[in-house]
Order: structure tokens, then C-alpha cells, then sequence
């Protein structure tokens, strides 16, 4: 049974920067282990993110003995939203907010104008 895609589910899953680096990262070394893309982040913090991702249709994961290797799925988001895999992954660091293609820890820099 094929999954629906759901343009807000998968733009909210898209919108957060740890699942948006983990799509940039899966779409550019392929198939990854959770491990590879936790980015020093708890489990249950990544169970989250990677079930989100799922969720939204963006992500697969497979048993492999007790490693779980996550894809992305590349031509069904490409057949349901032609275009918007290409127009994510290839949007300018500045326009997404982030440095980095990679999930990681991300720092927030507060600012005390206007206080």
C-alpha cells in the first residue's frame, strides 16, 4: 500500500533544521545509519525527528540486525511535489538559516537590542 503525501506534512517536517539537515544529508550520502545522523543528539530526540520524517513520506527505515539505515524517498516525494526536493536542497545556507548541510547542534545567538 502506497503512502498519500501531505504537501503540510512534509513542509512541516521540512521546516524544523534537524530533519531539514537529515533529508540534506540523506539526499547526499544515500542511505544512512540513525547513529551517523544523530549529531550527538539523545535517541528519543532522534526517534522523534526520523518518525516525523516517516510520517511525512520524506524518509524509510530498515532493519538491518540492530542498525536501522533511513533513505530518502526521493521519487515518490519527486512524483507527488515535482520541484520541491530540488528547491529545498538547493536553497542558499542564508536562505534556511543554516551553516551546515549536516544535523547537528545547533546555537542559538541571542540579542539584547531593543531591551
Amino acid at each position: 500500500m502506497s503512502q498519500v503525501l501531505r504537501l503540510e506534512s512534509v513542509l512541516n517536517a521540512l521546516g524544523d533544521p534537524v530533519r531539514l539537515g537529515i533529508v540534506r544529508r540523506l539526499a547526499r550520502d544515500g542511505e544512512c545509519s540513525c547513529a551517523a545522523l544523530d549529531g550527538g543528539r539523545s535517541k528519543s530526540t532522534m526517534s522523534h525527528h526520523f518518525r516525523v520524517l516517516r510520517q511525512a513520506g520524506l524518509v524509510q527505515t530498515r532493519g538491518q540486525g540492530t542498525t536501522h539505515l533511513n533513505s530518502l524517498c526521493r521519487a515518490t516525494v519527486d512524483a507527488a511535489f515535482p520541484g520541491l526536493l530540488d528547491a529545498v536542497l538547493h536553497a542558499p545556507a542564508e536562505t534556511t538559516g543554516l551553516a551546515e548541510a549536516e544535523p547537528g547542534p545547533r546555537s542559538v545567538a541571542l540579542s539584547s537590542a531593543g531591551a
